[in-house]
């Protein structure tokens, strides 16, 4: 993949991730405070918890922090999966803001 072609795959992940927070925040009480930042994405929980999602051009990666871990993830030309084989970016945010959150968030 080019460097133009990972950018505009990652930059559509991280305009979806903002999307899906103020879908949330309008469908359910998660309250979540996401802020951008270049290449970052940071979500902040009503508990003050935090999940970071930043893109990591040089790889070609993107990455998640949350209280779980930290994941990278590589773009198959269908979907973001983790370098270790830990699954999909979407299934992984979805658990990781469900634990942080106390509610059952779907990202998507």
């Amino acid at each position: 993949m080019t460097d133009q072609e990972f950018l505009n795959h990652a930059e559509a992940l991280l305009l979806r991730l903002e999307q899906c927070c103020d879908r949330l925040n309008d469908s359910t009480d998660a309250d979540i405070d996401s802020q951008r930042s270049g290449g970052m994405v940071t979500m902040t929980f009503t508990n003050r918890s935090q999940i970071v999602v930043n893109l990591q051009k040089p790889l070609q990666e993107v990455w998640l922090a949350a209280r779980s871990g930290g994941y990278h993830f590589r773009f198959d030309g269908q979907a973001w999966q983790d370098t270790k084989g830990q699954g999909e970016f979407w299934q992984r945010l979805s658990i990781d803001a469900s634990e942080q959150s106390g509610l059952t968030l779907a990202f998507s």
